[in-house]
């Protein structure tokens, strides 16, 4: 998920610095050519039309969004205890959605779809599994932070598709979302905390209480609205810090981040990439966007001595090739 790009910090261990701009930390490279797996051109197919519809972008011209929220000005009360009112009724009070665009480049939040990442990124995670199958990279995929479950149903079809009949899919979350801030160890983490925010707007603070925590019973029936309820996903409940370092994963071969603050990305990052193979993938779903995130990934390499080159997706998300070392 991806909210805001506030000027470029330094956040060593969390500790916050002003730091100029470094370019040569990004590039726009590509993957090296190799002779990609081929897949029936109905699986492709299928896996064109299932991005339009797990980002609902096949459908944003007949999408409304709800209105979770108002300024006082309106004279409508309270927004909580209108929403909290027509919820018991089973009504919703709604709008027209937003521009198309906005939701391909992934950078709003829908009212239904299943992932926000928008089509770039999906893209991103097909070609990335496509080099893991070409290239035989041993082990599963992992999404660390899945919202309501689209991207992890995505690599789950992307394998099917492909003819991968043995990888994991592990979707990994609180299915709480957000933790609250430990701004005494992760001050940069501050800048993220709902309550109590002046800096955040209120509508902001509105969406991520509301909108973010996902009930795993609801990415349950997503997973098998799509049909993949099946034993190759496996779902990680609880706080990274209490389940990522016991968590049954061995090996991984695309490891997906999207936990936003710096806690929740170098929790992943500690526990996890270290068991990413030499020759698989790291994606940061929210470098170029969230601070906090690109500081962890920053402070992370930089500690591990990764010089792996990282590339850019889209306006947020990078990735990078792991190296054997």
């Amino acid at each position: 998920m991806s909210l805001w790009r506030s000027p470029r910090l330094l956040c060593k261990r969390g500790q916050v610095t002003e730091r100029p701009d470094d370019p040569t930390t990004i590039d726009h490279g590509t993957l090296d050519p190799v002779e990609l797996p081929s897949a029936p051109a109905a699986a492709r197919r299928y896996l064109d039309l299932l991005k339009g519809c797990l980002t609902r972008e096949l459908f944003i011209d007949e999408e409304v969004r709800e209105v979770v929220w108002w300024p006082a000005n309106v004279g409508l009360g309270e927004p909580k205890a209108v929403w909290d009112i027509l919820e018991s009724r089973g009504w919703l009070l709604v709008r027209p959605t937003t521009a198309p665009g906005e939701r391909t480049e992934g950078r709003d939040y829908p009212p239904r779809a299943e992932t926000m990442v928008g089509r770039s990124r999906l893209d991103n995670v097909e070609e990335l599994i496509q080099h893991v199958l070409a290239d035989d990279i041993p082990g599963d995929l992992v999404e660390t932070g899945i919202w309501r479950g689209g991207t992890v149903i995505f690599m789950r079809a992307v394998l099917e598709a492909y003819g991968d009949s043995e990888r994991t899919v592990w979707a990994c979350d609180s299915f709480e979302g957000l933790p609250v801030p430990d701004e005494e160890r992760y001050p940069v983490d501050a800048a993220l905390r709902i309550e109590g925010n002046e800096s955040m707007a209120p509508g902001q603070q509105f969406l991520m209480r509301e909108l973010l925590a996902v009930p795993a019973e609801k990415v349950r029936a997503n997973l098998a609205r799509y049909g993949y309820d099946d034993d190759r996903v496996r779902l990680v409940e609880g706080w990274f810090s209490d389940t990522l370092p016991t968590a049954p994963i061995e090996e991984i071969a695309l490891l997906r981040l999207d936990g936003d603050l710096y806690e929740s990305t170098i929790d992943a990052l500690v526990h996890l990439e270290p068991k990413v193979s030499p020759g698989g993938f790291v994606v940061i779903d929210d470098y170029n966007s969230i601070e906090a995130c690109e500081a962890a990934v920053t402070d992370y390499r930089a500690d591990n001595g990764i010089v792996d080159p990282i590339h850019e997706i889209d306006w947020t998300g990078v990735w990078w090739r792991k190296r054997a070392r």
